[in-house]
């Protein structure tokens, strides 16, 4: 079929062109899954789920990193407690590593002030994200989580067309509105041919504290609609628990209870046989 040169449309895995676009690491870097962590929009809670699939990952014993590629809006060194700026050697950078071992790179720990706005153009903001992948020193790891930007623009782009992502998570939450957009991060990934791993439902349900009844403050869950919708896999759903909110605030985020992601850690163990 005659080329546009138009790859974000593209679905042909075997042009020549298209896999042009992918970049390589480090030669001193050996990751065995890449997985992106995606939203249809913003304000469902995917850099939570992102840490706590991390978090979850390493209490089993694997080699972890987040990539925070929400450049305008990064949230991982934060909800970490990790405050030390990022260090290189000339030709590449160390990320930070965290309490319990697992390496982070965001941009707010290039730049001197966490609260300084990042006004970069969409080019620059897709050659930083590269160079998360490309230029740092991220040695071996199983599992590199990339905490994505909301929607489906020029850095989800750069980062499907650039980086040899192996499956994605998508968070969805119970809203209608949510749920519908959850078909543009589907889309997307198919377009992109990336593969989807599954379904995580944020903000599905509260407990009562004194009896301990479930409660859903945004009604209920449409976990199972959404997935038969679009033929995935339904994983996790995930309370809302205000400790947790309590803890990334603190930048204490470890010390959450990751077993809600237990599901999703499954099928991630079984992307590694």
């Amino acid at each position: 079929m005659e080329c546009n040169h138009n790859c974000s449309s593209c679905s042909s895995k075997d042009c020549a062109e298209r896999t042009s676009l992918k970049v390589e690491t480090a030669k001193e870097n050996h990751i065995k899954k890449i997985i992106g962590v995606v939203s249809g929009k913003g304000g469902v809670g995917k850099s939570t789920v992102t840490s706590l699939l991390a978090i979850q990952m390493a209490k089993k014993g694997y080699k972890v990193g987040i990539m925070d590629a929400d450049i305008t809006g990064p949230s991982i060194p934060k909800a970490f407690g990790v405050k030390n700026q990022i260090v290189g050697n000339g030709e590449l950078m160390f990320p930070q590593v965290s309490k319990k071992g697992i390496k982070l790179i965001s941009v707010n720990l290039l730049i001197d002030e966490p609260t300084k706005p990042v006004l970069w153009r969409g080019p620059v903001i897709g050659g930083a994200v590269k160079q998360f992948y490309t230029d740092v020193l991220w040695e071996d790891l199983d599992f590199l989580f990339i905490d994505m930007p909301p929607g489906t623009g020029d850095v989800a782009l750069t980062v499907f067309q650039s980086i040899p992502v192996d499956d994605v998570v998508i968070v969805t939450t119970p809203q209608d509105l949510v749920s519908m957009i959850v078909g543009k991060a589907v889309n997307m990934c198919k377009m992109m041919n990336i593969p989807i791993l599954g379904l995580v439902e944020n903000m599905s349900y509260m407990e009562c504290p004194c009896c301990k009844e479930k409660l859903y403050p945004f009604g209920s869950s449409k976990l199972e609609e959404v997935s038969k919708l679009y033929e995935l896999k339904s994983f996790d759903q995930l309370p809302i628990v205000p400790e947790t909110a309590k803890l990334v605030d603190q930048g204490c985020i470890e010390e959450a209870d990751s077993s809600v992601v237990l599901k999703t850690s499954l099928a991630l163990e079984e992307l590694l046989k």
